[in-house]
């Protein structure tokens, strides 16, 4: 038994290795620290289970899952995101993957998603699924990304994670023409008139992780207050002469000593000038 642990994180990878470990004992694993990665490892080995992370850098989730579908369709594929189930799983699992769960799931369900995409069924949390099953009692009205392809979709979240057109060509190996034609389509679709209108939504539905729109919007302010902050420089004092070097004072020579004896150390008497 081979599984896949595709996720950014070495941490996570580690953390899910050894939960999957303790209940698959012979079981073998592989890692992938980026959306390329899996995709050579996939490319060159066999796989009984991919777990695979949704926001990578280089190819997303969405587009390796689309890949591994084409080119390994028997290969089940289990999305585990930090991202939660209603804007992400029905399309993912339309896509092909084989289950979706969140990272803030339980370790005994990690298990039990396994064990039941391996066997050949799909993996729902209950909450999804009582979702899932509302919508189709009560008809709610679809939400305006999910009437999105998946390249559209992929590149509204590009766009609502700050990524400029030229990078999102690049990554995506197409033109920026093509980008911005994509771009068009996914404003002309959801009834937006510019990018500030599409960062919002995407930030309102949970389109994109919430810690990078605190991050980039206080940014600013945390460096400005830093500055503000930051001590003056303090000008150097001027360095303080040194104090002059004290004459080294010379000392008294010993008093010779008197040959004469002491009762002969008589004072003469004085002599008077007539």
């Amino acid at each position: 038994m081979k599984i896949l642990l595709a996720d950014d994180h070495a941490v996570v990878r580690q953390g899910l290795k050894q939960i999957l470990a303790a209940e698959f004992t012979r079981a073998t694993f592989g890692e992938a620290a980026n959306g390329q990665q899996a995709l050579e490892k996939i490319w060159k080995e066999h796989w009984d289970v991919v777990v695979l992370d949704l926001s990578m850098p280089g190819r997303g989730g969405l587009e390796v899952l689309t890949e591994i579908k084409r080119c390994r369709p028997q290969v089940p594929v289990l999305v585990l995101s930090m991202h939660p189930e209603d804007p992400f799983a029905v399309r993912l699992l339309k896509a092909g993957a084989a289950g979706y769960m969140t990272k803030e799931s339980a370790p005994e369900e990690l298990v039990g998603a396994v064990r039941k995409v391996m066997s050949g069924g799909r993996y729902v949390s209950a909450t999804l699924a009582e979702k899932m099953a509302s919508y189709l009692i009560n008809d709610v009205q679809t939400p305006p990304h999910e009437r999105l392809s998946d390249r559209e979709f992929m590149i509204l979240r590009m766009i609502a994670s700050g990524k400029p057109v030229g990078a999102i060509a690049r990554e995506l190996a197409l033109s920026v023409k093509t980008v911005s034609t994509y771009r068009a389509r996914v404003l002309e679709k959801m009834g937006l008139s510019n990018n500030a209108e599409l960062v919002h939504y995407a930030f309102q539905n949970h389109l994109v992780a919430q810690q990078l729109e605190t991050t980039q919007s206080t940014r600013p302010i945390e460096e400005a207050q830093a500055v503000r902050e930051a001590p003056l420089p303090q000008p150097a004092k001027p360095a303080e002469p040194a104090p002059p070097a004290k004459r080294a004072r010379r000392a008294k020579a010993p008093a010779e000593p008197n040959p004469l004896p002491a009762h002969h150390r008589r004072s003469r008497p004085p002599i008077f000038l007539l």
